[in-house]
């Protein structure tokens, strides 16, 4: 058992260590943070990307972020750089950390460490531009990743690559689905969002079995939308069930561990 005695030379110990230390001694280092935040527009699915306005990169586009305050964490930062850039107060939707990214020369000023983030969210306001940035716009996906779209700067066609995926993945075994459509929703809106993220077509009869078969992940209301065009019944509408895990997931088509019934899903 700790005595009182030990406890207070201990502490005594450690204030000293604190007045000697200087942080000089070590390579200085920064952290920023940069947020993949993606909707879908148009049907298709779309990211959020930034003109950088000054070097390094000046002209490139890029994600949004900056650099972490003294008196912030990386989640409030994510969070008011996120506001900079849609003019919303407060971001609503699902905002998770994607991963860290330390390469030592990923940015050519300094050594920068970058905790970047993955958000969701349904019918997202076009952007404002913040205070460093020349410009702001969504971009599909699609043509982000062309042999002929926009230059990105650091390494951000890597954490672009990796938050869609990670998008793409939550998907498969969480409701997620949920956070790129407004409730009520019907199933015809929740296959959209898996085909705009997934970039596939999927079977009608089978996403619908998946879907209401699975237990938690939508629930039925008791209200109906006008069918599309001039024929069909009305739709039924849901809202995001309790589930927070899917079981079973929905595999991608085409994926390790997908059955026949899922490539046509």
């Amino acid at each position: 058992m700790t005595t009182d005695a030990a406890r207070t030379t201990g502490d005594e110990e450690e204030a000293e260590f604190l007045r000697a230390y200087d942080p000089r001694d070590f390579p200085p280092a920064a952290i920023v943070v940069d947020v993949v935040l993606l909707t879908i527009r148009a049907g298709r699915l779309s990211i959020l990307l930034v003109e950088r306005a000054g070097h390094p990169f000046k002209g490139a586009w890029a994600l949004p972020g900056g650099f972490v305050e003294p008196d912030e964490d990386t989640d409030r930062a994510a969070s008011r750089k996120l506001a900079d850039e849609t003019g919303l107060a407060t971001f609503p939707g699902h905002l998770e950390q994607l991963r860290t990214y330390s390469s030592p020369d990923r940015d050519p000023r300094m050594r920068v460490v970058s905790v970047a983030y993955v958000g969701f969210m349904p019918d997202l306001p076009a952007p404002a531009a913040g205070s460093d940035a020349a410009s702001a716009r969504w971009w599909a996906f699609d043509d982000v990743v062309a042999e002929d779209g926009p230059a990105l700067a650091f390494d951000h066609a890597t954490i672009v690559a990796d938050g869609v995926e990670r998008a793409r993945a939550k998907l498969e075994y969480t409701p997620l689905a949920a956070s790129f459509t407004t409730e009520p929703f019907t199933l015809v809106d929740l296959r959209r969002v898996y085909e705009a993220v997934w970039g596939v077509e999927l079977h009608v009869g089978n996403f619908r079995r998946k879907v209401l078969s699975t237990s938690g992940f939508v629930e039925r209301l008791g209200v109906t939308s006008p069918p599309e065009g001039t024929r069909g019944r009305p739709a039924a509408r849901y809202r995001r069930g309790d589930a927070t895990i899917l079981h079973p997931a929905m595999l991608r088509p085409g994926t390790l561990g997908a059955d026949d019934a899922d490539d046509d899903l």
